[in-house]
């Protein structure tokens, strides 16, 4: 059996849907569907992560016994509501349980429900907490049936049930520490290597060890005296005080032991270490997490089987992440063990398979699988080999701008910060996809049932115009104007293309980004001062950019500039000749990478920011550029 659906009513962030007109009932404010194997919940901070583990907590409850209840603040407060009068008095949840087999299902006999698969007839559990408040006092029941009643389930049933859970911030250490109900002897008892709890061999090893100690204190080991006779002496001072200070007719005496002979005092002494000398919070944290995994392995265990672990990343390095989601991985196909698992690392987004991702995002989740998305089967395989931990950073952003290349990988982010909407600062990612492939990403954030929501991220690809202007030196304005017109057929194809729900095209008007640069004017100086500069740089690895080679090159601006002027070149001319002529010229082209890098530092340092803003933001050739900014950072108003 696995958790496939939970359902969620007014709890936290998360309130109510629309009313249904089929059933007259109100629809979840989060309906989330689950794999019975892995599952791992992404998304940036505050999305809604914790509160879908607790959910499932508050219900199951944990084999740690962790102390969780409903709280007066778990009730739904609408958003842009401040008062306490409109937090909600009622919330639900619900779990529903599916994939029960009959050795499972004998533990739940008296609230199951069966339903029509196709011509087969199976089982199902639904187990349901509803919560209501009286003022700041919090009531609820947790039950289990088929109709919005149900019964009480006994805390036989409900033992059932239990999750093991892994916390955030695990103090590893101290929960391998040997101490009284220590997580790791509660790990143990439950296992079938303790079951005999009355003659276990720790039971013997303990009793001969405290029958040692005895002796020693006693200064007398069965046989004979003992020659160290300074444990006796200690024990006979100390009981000698207790009969000075208790009656003589109840007067107290004293023993030296280990422990007392139960099973459980036994196991809470124990600890358990790393074999090396000192070990770091990662490697303890990988401990614990292995014995965590021990209550999901026991033999003959017919309870439900899955773990709930947050920010399973905490204190690993990457390689170690890998290593461990692999694992995860591997264990929940072999044992049936169902992983919920929330994370915000880049790493493990990037190497679990896209099916078993979940995307949380202002209080909404959305499944990553095949029959929710615009994704095919073949993007699906694209991904899993392209979608790495860098390009994974999308799953986290407020805002995604998809690019082709590194051109605009490096300056986008520069143009944005002159703007006044610096990415970091509106949560928004850049991710170069390295081709034009971008519905297999921009797929991703589209819906393929709209009506169940669509998600509210801003995605904008930024994409070329990619027809190559003609030599306007022997083009009559006839021909011209045909040009002109291919070059606004092309992008608006290009946008109809690319663009879906919340993913929206920005087109180059002409041809790329960096003739787009050098063609406007209110650059132009400054891209040509790139280019020369990229072509220095990457013809000197060992010396780069001298101050010398930098003059040079300002000064072959300035040259060039008055011979064009004084030839009467217009942009398209003086761009051709900068873009074709010089960086794509065949057999020394520049780097569009090198360029972009050296544009991006020259605009920084021009002193007059907002005059160079002014300029950028004018220029209508940059205005799909700007546009792209501003709708992935959440549209057009408030500027930082």
């Amino acid at each position: 059996m696995f958790l496939a659906e939970l359902n969620i009513w007014n709890f936290r962030k998360y309130g109510c849907g629309e009313q249904d007109p089929g059933t007259s009932k109100v629809k979840p404010g989060l309906h989330l569907t689950f794999n019975a194997g892995l599952n791992l919940i992404v998304g940036e901070n505050d999305s809604g992560k914790t509160a879908i583990i607790d959910t499932i907590k508050l219900i199951l409850t944990t084999h740690s016994n962790d102390f969780i209840k409903l709280e007066y603040d778990d009730f739904h407060m609408p958003a842009g509501k401040t008062l306490e009068e409109d937090r909600t008095d009622t919330l639900e949840i619900q779990c529903l349980f599916r994939d029960i087999e009959p050795h499972e299902a004998k533990n739940f006999l008296e609230w199951l429900s069966i339903e029509n698969d196709g011509e087969q007839q199976k089982y199902y559990l639904k187990v349901f907490l509803k919560g209501r408040r009286k003022g700041r006092r919090v009531f609820y029941d947790v039950k289990a049936g088929t109709d919005d009643e149900g019964s009480l389930m006994n805390s036989e049933a409900r033992a059932m049930l239990k999750t093991t859970y892994l916390k955030p911030l695990r103090d590893a250490e101290n929960e391998l520490a040997p101490r009284k109900n220590s997580r790791l002897s509660h790990i143990l008892d439950n296992h079938q290597a303790f079951d005999d709890k009355e003659a276990h061999y720790l039971i013997q090893a303990m009793e001969q060890a405290n029958k040692a100690i005895l002796n020693y204190f006693e200064g007398f080991d069965g046989e004979g005296h003992i020659e160290d006779q300074n444990g006796k002496q200690l024990l006979t001072q100390i009981n000698t005080y207790l009969k000075e200070f208790t009656p003589f007719t109840s007067p107290l005496n004293s023993l030296f032991s280990i422990t007392d002979l139960k099973l459980k005092t036994i196991l809470e002494k124990l600890s358990l270490e790393l074999s090396t000398n000192k070990s770091g919070l990662g490697s303890q944290n990988l401990l614990f997490i292995a014995v965590e995994l021990l209550l999901l392995n026991r033999e003959n265990y017919s309870g439900l089987k899955i773990a709930l672990i947050e920010e399973i990343e905490a204190h690993i390095h990457p390689q170690a992440q890998l290593r461990l989601i692999e694992f995860l991985q591997r264990e929940s196909e072999n044992l049936g063990i169902q992983l919920i698992l929330t994370t915000h690392s880049t790493v493990l987004a990037s190497k679990v398979s896209l099916k078993n991702l979940i995307l949380s995002n202002n209080a909404q989740c959305y499944s990553m699988d095949p029959a929710s998305t615009l994704l095919e089967v073949g993007d699906y395989s694209f991904l899993e080999r392209f979608l790495d931990s860098t390009k994974a950073n999308l799953f986290f952003a407020k805002g995604v701008i998809l690019v082709e290349g590194d051109a605009e990988h490096l300056l986008l982010p520069t143009i944005a910060e002159i703007i006044d909407r610096p990415l970091s600062k509106y949560g928004t990612s850049i991710v170069n996809v390295g081709s034009t492939a971008f519905l297999r990403y921009s797929k991703i954030f589209q819906r393929q049932d709209e009506s169940k929501g669509k998600m509210s991220i801003p995605v904008a690809v930024v994409t070329d115009n990619d027809i190559k202007p003609s030599l306007y030196k022997s083009i009559d304005q006839e021909a011209r104007t045909e040009v002109e017109i291919n070059f606004e057929e092309n992008r608006k194809r290009k946008i109809e293309y690319y663009s879906g729900q919340t993913v929206q095209a920005f087109v180059s008007p002409l041809w790329t980004l960096e003739y787009d640069l050098a063609v406007g004017g209110s650059l132009t100086k400054e891209f040509h001062r790139a280019v020369l500069y990229a072509k220095k740089i990457q013809g000197s690895d060992r010396y780069g950019l001298t101050d010398q080679k930098q003059q040079e090159c300002d000064e072959e601006v300035e040259s060039r500039f008055e011979l064009w002027q004084q030839e009467g070149k217009d942009n398209n001319h003086i761009a051709f000749e900068i873009y074709q002529g010089i960086m794509l010229k065949k057999g020394n082209t520049v780097s569009k990478a090198i360029v972009a890098q050296c544009l991006a530092k020259i605009l920084l340092e021009i002193p007059d920011r907002e005059a160079l803003k002014a300029k950028i933001v004018g220029d209508p050739n940059l205005k799909y550029i700007i546009e792209a900014i501003q709708y992935a950072t959440g549209g057009t108003e408030g500027d930082a």
